[in-house]
Order: structure tokens, then C-alpha cells, then sequence
């Protein structure tokens, strides 16, 4: 039986993808580099840090990681200000509802730095129904190394084989798998070149999933 879900954030709650967009660009600009849609669509799932690691080899960038991290880090929080449209994903908050109003417990599992889940759990009031964060930012590799979601697991203290994961990224698809954990794949038109392969079920709304469904999915 399902005792844990573990949420990704970026996808699956919310869709800040437009702004990480703007800001990375911005970015890219200041630099001058240019970087492919298809390199893009690679960092999905990847933590700030290690995309910026990947730039410095692949752009041959003078300045060090942290230094890049923390421009676009504020280029994103820039733009998350001033940004009114930005909202839930259709049909996540009630799923929230509903499986925490059942009793499971909820866990967050985002490669986003934890400034940056608590600007967005903050503004729509979601610390209530999780009870750990997890950040990308806290591990040396990103997803699609399970690592993330193998330390969800363990801190909801929950066996894998009773956790399932709800991921939107070929990466975090990956990671999911490579922990071991059941996952679904929430295939959006939010989510750009991803591999749904890798997922045990996938779903387009949000509608499809509810506590019934999900407690005795394994």
C-alpha cells in the first residue's frame, strides 16, 4: 500500500519554467553563448549548479560556478516578483488536498535551491501539507542520479516499495527508476521534448490520480 507520495515541484505543482526561461537567457545573453533548444530541454530536471557546471566546460566560462548560480538566481527572483501570472497547475492543489485530508504523507523532492521552493511554497501556502523539502541544491549530482529521491524516501521513513514519485523530466523520470520507486509521469503541454518511457503510468491531468486510485496502486 502507498503510505508516501513524493512530488517534483517544477512541472508537477507549479510552472515556472517561463520564468527560469527568462532569467537562464537573460544569462545566456550577459555571457554570450548560445545555447541550442535541445540543450536546453537536456538541463530539465538538473539543479542550477550542475547546469552551470556543465556551461563552464562546454562554454569555456571564466567565472566560477557560484558566481553563475547566484546571477541567475537573482535574474529568477527578479522576474518572479514582478510576475502576477503565475499559478498552480490545473487540478494539483486538489490532488494535494485529497491525498493529504486521506493521510498520506507528502514529500517535495525539487531540484530547485530551497530559496527558491519557499518563495513558491510560501506564495500559495503548501508547507502545511508536506513534511520534509528536499533541494536539489544538497546534492553533489542531480536526476537523474536517484540520490534525491532515495533521501526522500528515508526521510518520510518510508520503505520505496510503499513511496510512489510524480515527475514531469526525463531526468527525474530516470531518478525515479534508478531509486527503485513506482513512478508516474504527468505529461503536459508544460513538459517540451521529454522521454515518458521511462515511467511506470503516465497521466495528462491531474483528474486521472486521487487518493482512491493511488493507495493500492503498486
Amino acid at each position: 500500500m502507498i503510505k508516501t507520495v513524493i512530488f517534483d515541484m517544477d512541472g508537477v505543482i507549479v510552472d515556472t519554467e517561463p520564468v527560469h526561461h527568462y532569467a537562464y537567457h537573460q544569462h545566456f545573453e550577459q555571457l554570450n553563448i548560445e545555447v541550442t533548444p535541445e540543450m536546453y530541454a537536456s538541463f530539465t530536471g538538473n539543479s542550477t549548479k550542475n547546469i552551470f557546471e556543465r556551461l563552464k566546460v562546454t562554454f569555456n566560462l571564466p567565472e566560477d560556478v557560484n558566481t553563475l548560480v547566484e546571477t541567475k538566481r537573482n535574474l529568477f527572483n527578479d522576474a518572479f516578483d514582478s510576475k502576477k501570472d503565475l499559478y498552480l497547475l490545473d487540478g494539483v492543489e486538489d490532488l494535494i488536498k485529497d491525498l493529504y485530508h486521506n493521510g498520506l504523507q507528502l514529500v517535495l523532492a525539487s531540484s530547485s535551491a530551497t530559496v527558491t521552493i519557499n518563495r513558491i511554497f510560501n506564495r500559495f501556502g503548501l508547507h502545511k501539507y508536506f513534511t520534509h523539502i528536499v533541494s536539489g541544491e544538497d546534492f553533489p549530482k542531480s536526476k537523474p542520479h536517484p540520490a534525491i529521491f532515495l533521501k526522500a524516501a528515508e526521510l518520510a521513513n518510508t520503505p520505496i516499495e510503499n513511496c510512489i514519485v510524480i515527475e514531469d523530466s526525463t531526468n527525474g523520470l530516470m531518478a525515479a527508476k534508478a531509486a527503485g520507486i513506482y513512478c508516474i509521469g504527468y505529461d503536459s503541454f508544460h513538459s517540451k521534448l521529454q522521454d515518458y518511457s521511462f515511467a511506470d503510468s503516465v497521466i495528462k491531468d491531474f483528474k486521472e490520480l486521487s487518493y482512491d486510485k493511488i493507495k493500492n496502486l503498486i
